[in-house]
């Protein structure tokens, strides 16, 4: 009738005899190739990114861990001890960062730098933090570096790599920090080295505040150095960097002024006092 829709003479047969019927005229042209093998390159690289992004997951919380025990460090009996067990604790990181190594072997770092950047910035947190407290001074990159390279006896076959350069790597193999990773991890000792001051205070320990101050005031002139010409990352610690050092020299001048005055068991509450002022003032949590 009038108004209806005019049937086509295609529609007389089934859409799926069509599908079939066209697949078979037009077989997988080298262009349709082409795009299957990268879909599966790109898979690939997406599966590595996510091991990758969970191996760095599980180095920070373990380098946090080692953080929080070698802040025991100033109340424990025995320093030693925690010193040992925080070695322990690096090393069982450092096997994560091989299997973060394996994973890299072959490949461009800088592709799956984004992945793995928290760790490592964590792990330099943690292994400058024990420097410091057995030298009283700064761990190098290249000391840092020194530690991670991995040789061919203690690799770890693991099913997930899907590189085949294993057999093109006889000596062995390494993971390098990068300089950037590097400074946001020393920026992010400088609040570890003002909770150590704090609680060394809390302990009795009066020239450990005054030695930490003169090492941030060195750290700090050395970030000042780099300035905005360095990375927008490490910039931005600046301000937290300068923060932590106020609290030291703080911590340092209430010390000298009032020292004598303060009886050593009331001092932990002044400092925490006064801390939590400069927090409010700063609109800091």
């Amino acid at each position: 009738g009038s108004g209806g829709f005019r049937k086509r003479k295609h529609d007389n047969f089934p859409h799926g005899q069509r599908r079939e019927e066209k697949e078979n005229v037009n077989p997988p042209s080298a262009l349709m190739t082409s795009f299957k093998s990268f879909q599966l390159e790109l898979d690939t690289r997406h599966d590595k990114y996510e091991r990758l992004v969970k191996l760095s997951r599980d180095i920070t919380i373990e380098s946090k861990r080692t953080i929080f025990l070698l802040h025991r460090f100033t109340s424990a009996p025995n320093g030693e001890e925690i010193l040992s067990e925080s070695e322990v604790k690096l090393d069982a990181v450092r096997r994560k960062i091989k299997q973060v190594a394996q994973e890299l072997i072959g490949e461009d770092m800088y592709q799956f730098h984004r992945a793995i950047s928290p760790g490592l910035q964590e792990y330099v947190e943690a292994v400058s933090f024990q420097y410091f407290i057995k030298t009283r001074s700064l761990i190098s990159v290249e000391e840092i570096n020194k530690q991670l390279i991995f040789t061919a006896e203690d690799r770890e076959e693991t099913t997930n790599t899907t590189s085949n350069s294993h057999d093109t790597e006889p000596h062995g193999w390494s993971l390098k920090v990068t300089p950037v990773d590097y400074l946001l991890g020393v920026a992010d000792l400088t609040g570890e080295l003002m909770r150590l001051c704090i609680s060394s205070v809390g302990n009795g320990d009066i020239d450990t505040p005054f030695e930490l101050s003169q090492f941030l005031r060195q750290i700090y002139d050395g970030f000042t150095l780099i300035g905005n010409t360095g990375p927008y990352e490490v910039s931005k610690k600046l301000y937290t960097l300068k923060q932590s050092l106020a609290k030291v020299e703080n911590a340092c001048y209430t010390l000298k002024v009032r020292g004598s005055e303060i009886p050593k068991h009331m001092l932990a509450d002044v400092f925490a006092t006064k801390t939590e002022l400069i927090d409010q003032e700063e609109g800091l949590p």
